[in-house]
């Protein structure tokens, strides 16, 4: 793959390129409800709902993130109000990229164009996009399409978007499960998997695996 040459280096952003911050916020809001020892059960049950919320038919990002909350306090037994789970959604176009982010994305910026597919609302993405400080040539959103991943329809928007074939591209996530799995199976050959700990490797989906983004030039011989 260190030869390979894309047409398009396509990007999940949250959790990839921006640092995805709702696990620290579910341990700082309900520190005083959910016992220590319940937390991590928590806290994943969250993430586990934010996917379920997302299989279905398109619906408003903020309905996704607070049906998902909403969900895991129920399953759990625990009091949440409105404005708290509107203030996931709220705190999402606050945060930046992760610190090994901008710098390599400027050397690629130089030499690519650069793609995000986001599962995010139009009325966020572009607040992040900003910050990471390179030039991308398409910012796809979940809303825009009316499809969220990992449905293979939102990698199948994106391809006939940007008018290529899966081959061309070159997809890189820290996720399996939203991106690197579903590119897979719609015929993204070139794939990168950036190890932050999310989820585990998982080699039979046939990718180059790198610690952070600064490994990223190389792949592509930068």
């Amino acid at each position: 793959m260190s030869t390979f040459r894309p047409k398009f280096i396509t990007f999940d952003c949250y959790g990839t390129l921006t640092k995805f911050q709702m696990a620290a916020m579910t341990r700082a809001l309900f520190a005083d409800r959910v016992p220590a020892g319940q937390m991590e059960r928590f806290v994943t049950l969250f993430a586990s709902y934010r996917l379920d919320e997302v299989l279905d038919a398109w619906k408003p990002y903020q309905d996704v993130v607070k049906n998902a909350i909403f969900r895991t306090c129920k399953r759990m037994g625990v009091p949440v109000t409105d404005a708290e789970a509107q203030s996931y959604y709220d705190a999402v176009p606050t945060w930046g990229p992760h610190p090994d982010v901008p710098a390599p994305l400027a050397i690629l910026a130089k030499e690519f164009p650069l793609v995000i597919y986001s599962n995010a609302a139009n009325a966020q993405i572009m607040s992040n996009v900003e910050q990471l400080g390179a030039p991308f040539h398409k910012v796809f959103t979940a809303e825009t399409a009316q499809v969220y991943k990992p449905r293979l329809a939102a990698f199948e928007y994106m391809i006939d978007s940007l008018n290529c074939n899966p081959e061309d591209i070159l997809h890189v996530s820290s996720s399996l499960r939203y991106d690197l799995m579903p590119a897979d199976n719609i015929g993204i050959k070139n794939k990168v998997f950036v190890a932050r700990n999310h989820e585990p490797s998982t080699p039979h989906y046939n990718y180059t695996e790198i610690t952070d983004l600064s490994g990223l030039p190389a792949v592509v011989g930068l």
